[in-house]
């Protein structure tokens, strides 16, 4: 079973070379340490930031160079800032080749809720509508199923949406899965965990053919 810094080393591995990457908050921000280093790739944050690094180290942090989470971050040589007129220009004109987010739940079909509790206050939807409605692909980050051990990878999402059938594949703490029109095809299953496993907490359909191979990081 992967932890959540596992979960950012499997995705990293679906970066390519040459992508525009947008990172969302939460276990997607931790996807920039480890990204290959014989590749280029420029993280791009939706409060106006192209090009930013790994976290920083203890005590070489700023306080004004931040992520859209408000963590500091390291920019790499070459980055650039901008206000956020320019940064949604660049993500709803789809020049992100890449959008890794978090979410609460992902149904089967491909939709995903990661914006608002009902019940719970909330700032706003943030940028997550604009990412989801504009992003050629889409990789969620999350745990497999919530505190209570009950599945986050739904026949249908129960909180209110951020996107309609936009999620292309999924990595959780036990699995990779593809969103596929027939539903969940799981692709790799985390160190130590069975098919059997993945199976049990998954409320979506399910699909599994052949040997499915224990992920690598």
């Amino acid at each position: 079973m992967l932890d959540k810094t596992g979960i950012a080393q499997r995705i990293a591995k679906e970066v390519k070379d040459g992508y525009y990457v947008n990172l969302g908050i939460g276990i997607p921000t931790l996807v920039a340490n480890y990204v290959r280093n014989d590749i280029e790739v420029e993280f791009q944050s939706e409060n106006g930031v192209l090009g930013m690094g790994p976290f920083p180290y203890e005590g070489e942090e700023n306080a004004d160079v931040i992520n859209a989470g408000k963590q500091t971050i390291t920019t790499l040589p070459g980055a650039s800032f901008f206000d956020s007129a320019l940064s949604f220009s660049m993500i709803r004109g789809q020049h992100v080749d890449l959008t890794i987010l978090g979410a609460m739940e992902v149904a089967e079909n491909g939709d995903i809720a990661n914006w608002k509790i009902p019940g719970k206050m909330v700032k706003g939807m943030g940028g997550a509508m604009d990412l989801v409605a504009s992003a050629e692909n889409i990789i969620v980050a999350m745990m497999h199923t919530n505190r209570a051990g009950e599945s986050k990878l739904l026949k249908k999402c129960s909180l209110p949406l951020t996107g309609v059938g936009c999620v292309k594949k999924i990595v959780t703490n036990l699995a990779v899965l593809e969103v596929t029109p027939k539903g969940f095809k799981l692709l790799e299953r985390a160190p130590g965990v069975s098919v059997e496993e993945i199976q049990k907490s998954t409320e979506g359909t399910l699909i599994v053919e052949g040997d499915i191979p224990e992920m690598t990081l």
